[in-house]
């Protein structure tokens, strides 16, 4: 018989709840965003724990009632720790180890960005390693090399500027609002990626690090140059042609790694995940070099409890649980925890 996982997302400013059985299969996967923070065009740390303290409850009320469970039925907490915003983290740390405690059932810790990569086995419950595993989100862009679901190792990451800052810095200087990754998505699916090229940064054979500060940098340089009249009628044409320098560089060195390595599986996640040029390249690419390309579901590639759960199970299963002294960090990077 299977068990079930309450798990409980806090890293950012998604508030989600979820559970989820050791088998896969999520029962409920309660999320509450934060548009609060859109007005000041980025997300604020302190609102952000304000805000996850206020719905928490609410979550957790509304996952029980989706998946018509009530906390008895729960066999183990999960909750992510690592990498976010230390406010935020603490708020659902702090929730978790105290329902734990009173529930006297165990608690596992999760790595967000293992999450998100793990949040691929919701949909393909016996996708296991060796993969190569491309993280992608607001804050983290790594290459992860994947042996076992717990012997892993990274090959190449950001050197400042992640992917998804990327599109959301290139967003506010466009005035397009925040988050910038879906919006800048939207809105070059009628533009001409070859308009203007900008940088592919760090663009030499076997160097599997990112770097996007500089596409930032271009990007605004280049702005400064153009009247606004310009920019309005070739909004689609200029974002096409970023998002085409963020997708491109990922892309080849996603493969390019996966080829020299010789890894089948390739596993992108993360928030830029959903984006819609980087799956169409993906999936072209490894037509083209007979590879297995996953995407997580599109409800799974933004920070959600789902995932924490699913990052969960393998833990679960060889009871590797935390003590209730554990505690939140916010340190950059993937983890096993």
């Amino acid at each position: 018989m299977p068990k079930f996982i309450l798990a409980f997302e806090t890293s950012c400013d998604d508030t989600s709840v979820a559970i989820i059985d050791t088998n896969y299969k999520v029962y409920a996967n309660i999320m509450s965003s934060q548009p609060d923070h859109e007005a000041f065009g980025g997300v604020v740390p302190e609102l952000a724990s304000r805000l996850h303290l206020k719905n928490i409850t609410h979550c957790l009320n509304a996952a029980l009632k989706k998946a018509n469970m009530n906390l008895k039925d729960i066999s183990a907490i999960a909750v992510s720790i690592n990498p976010g915003l230390i406010g935020s983290l603490l708020v659902g740390v702090s929730y978790a180890k105290s329902l734990a405690w009173s529930l006297n059932i165990p608690l596992i810790s999760v790595n967000h960005m293992l999450g998100h990569v793990m949040a691929n086995k919701i949909e393909h419950p016996d996708l296991n390693p060796p993969w190569l595993a491309l993280v992608v989100s607001g804050g983290h862009t790594e290459l992860v090399i994947f042996n076992t679901l717990t012997d892993f190792y990274i090959i190449g990451q950001t050197l400042d500027d992640a992917a998804g800052e990327a599109f959301d810095k290139v967003a506010k200087l466009l005035n397009l609002g925040f988050p910038g990754g879906p919006i800048i998505d939207k809105i070059a699916k009628s533009g001409n990626p070859n308009f203007h090229i900008f940088p592919r940064a760090l663009n030499k054979k076997d160097n599997f690090n990112f770097s996007f500060s500089g596409l930032k940098t271009s990007v605004y340089t280049w702005i400064k140059l153009q009247n606004q009249d310009f920019i309005n009628q070739h909004l689609a044409d200029i974002t096409a042609s970023v998002q085409s320098a963020i997708v491109d560089i990922l892309t080849k060195k996603t493969f390019s790694a996966a080829i020299k390595y010789n890894i089948n599986k390739i596993i992108v996640a993360g928030g830029v995940s959903a984006n819609s040029e980087l799956r169409n390249q993906m999936q072209t690419k490894a037509y083209k070099y007979k590879k297995e390309i996953y995407f997580p579901k599109l409800q799974y590639c933004m920070d959600n409890a789902a995932m924490i759960g699913s990052a969960a199970i393998e833990k679960f299963i060889n009871k590797e649980f935390s003590p209730l002294s554990l505690n939140a960090f916010s340190t950059k990077g993937i983890k096993y925890l």
